[in-house]
């Protein structure tokens, strides 16, 4: 006897249910219409609350000013069309004819303009925006264009280091289309520009779209040279203050942060300042290091073992690292394998 349920008709029958539900309905459980009325009491009164934190000022109160902030879907749809175009072909619309090419990128640059203007207004908070702040919208993503081009030519510099520092790298395609690494790099270099223009917001939404999609955190307001690679890059953390130096290698899980926090006379903390450690030119640092503290100097071409916990200085050419004191490797003794089958 077949136990499958009938099809249902979408007709409903004199209680309410599909008609053709049969029995197997009736036993679910059906609420009374005292219940109901109490839900719908709670989910008012839940409302009410709610509207009132809305009306209170301060913290992330911002009922008037919402729809000011810049928007980070409008945001992160900019970095999607950077990244087309610092890689035609790679990271977006392939480009069949390179005689398109031109009129592709044009176009994509018209339409990123259009899409962070009105951004960058709100990131002034200026929204609808005066002339005098449109002016100051357009003056910024001119400079931002032209910075575009020596950009890429540094991108280039990251794509030889991935390619010379990774065995497992065999083209320079690979990278572009499969290293997060890479896009992590390229839109903190970007973010970067704007940051040292001190524009609010959008270099953090955009340093966070890459974190998101990739798990390395690198804050905006780091300066990080030239041939920059982090193989893996998995829970990566690069402070707003670090200085990193030319043909430096990072692996998975280095964090380079701050020691410690100076707070004011009320206990708060201090903003601004240097908290994160500078990373000299040819060094490399191995997974799960921490190097911590504004005042540590990771000396030029020193390498920092993996596990290591570093919160003072090393002068360069030096190599950091833990003793083995307590990891054994002795032989297995007979009969004693955890992997022997019992009978």
């Amino acid at each position: 006897m077949s136990c499958s349920r009938p099809a249902l008709s979408g007709r409903l029958n004199q209680h309410g249910d599909p008609a053709g539900a049969g029995p197997w309905l009736q036993l679910l459980p059906r609420a009374s219409s005292g219940t109901v009325a109490i839900m719908d009491t709670t989910a008012r009164d839940a409302v009410d609350e709610l509207l009132q934190t809305y009306s209170e000022t301060g913290g992330i109160n911002y009922l008037d000013s919402a729809a000011t902030l810049p928007s980070r879907p409008a945001i992160e749809s900019g970095c999607a069309d950077l990244m087309s175009l610092m890689f035609p072909g790679f990271r977006g619309e392939a480009v069949f004819d390179s005689a398109d090419l031109p009129d592709v990128t044009r176009s994509r640059m018209r339409n990123l303009r259009n899409r962070l203007k009105p951004e960058i207004c709100k990131s002034y908070g200026d929204y609808p925006a005066s002339d005098e702040t449109q002016g100051k919208a357009e003056e910024l993503l001119d400079f931002f264009m032209s910075q575009l081009p020596p950009l890429r030519k540094m991108l280039w510099t990251d794509i030889d280091a991935a390619f010379e520092g990774d065995p497992a790298a065999t083209s320079y395609e690979e990278i572009i289309l499969a290293y997060p690494a890479l896009e992590a790099i390229a839109i903190q270099r970007m973010a970067h520009v704007l940051y040292l223009k001190e524009l609010p917001l959008i270099p953090r939404i955009m340093t966070e779209w890459a974190h998101s999609r990739t798990g390395i955190d690198i804050h905006p307001g780091a300066r990080i040279g030239s041939h920059f690679f982090i193989d893996h890059g998995t829970g990566v953390v690069i402070g707003e203050t670090c200085e990193i130096g030319a043909r430096v290698k990072l692996y998975h899980a280095v964090t380079l942060g701050a020691r410690s926090f100076q707070k004011d006379e009320h206990g708060k903390i201090k903003k601004g300042g240097k908290r994160h450690p500078t990373v000299e030119d040819d060094v490399t640092i191995y997974p799960n290091a921490t190097v911590l503290g504004g005042e540590t100097v990771i000396g030029a071409r020193s390498t920092i073992g993996g596990n290591v916990f570093l919160i003072q200085s090393v002068p360069p050419d030096s190599l950091v690292y833990y003793e083995e004191t307590q990891l054994k490797i002795v032989p297995k003794r007979k009969g004693k394998d955890l992997h022997a089958k019992h009978p």
